[in-house]
């Protein structure tokens, strides 16, 4: 299943703002990622019309099956990319920002074997 980074960004935004909030609203999108409101509205429609979110009558969105399982795989990605980098001397600033970018282009095969092949500690 192929779709374009900026879609796994707002899943993954999707996801990690459903870890705080009951519900997730377009509006928190908007904050999370500091987008504008027209860009998240066109995005949402484009990922509700594509499977990967539900948007109930009162705009509150869930993520699909579908949505759900990319999001938790970009975020684990993120999570340890980040953490991994941290671990090298990587200050966290440029570790989170690294991991944003390299989340997205790393092949599962890639991404596999590094994760099989380091630990990194479990610290948020």
């Amino acid at each position: 299943m192929t779709i374009k980074q900026s879609a796994e960004d707002y899943l993954e935004a999707i996801l990690v703002v459903g870890t705080t909030k009951e519900h997730v609203r377009s509006i928190d999108i908007v904050k999370k990622l500091n987008l504008s409101k027209p860009s998240v509205s066109v995005a949402m429609k484009k990922l509700r019309q594509n499977g990967y979110i539900n948007m109930d009558s009162e705009g509150f969105i869930t993520l699909t099956d579908t949505g759900r399982e990319i999001a938790e795989k970009i975020y684990d990605r993120h999570k340890f990319i980040s953490k991994w980098l941290e671990e090298m001397g990587v200050s966290k600033e440029v570790a989170l920002a690294d991991a944003c970018r390299i989340e997205h282009v790393l092949s599962d095969e890639t991404f596999n074997a590094i994760k099989s092949n380091y630990q990194v500690t479990d610290k948020e």
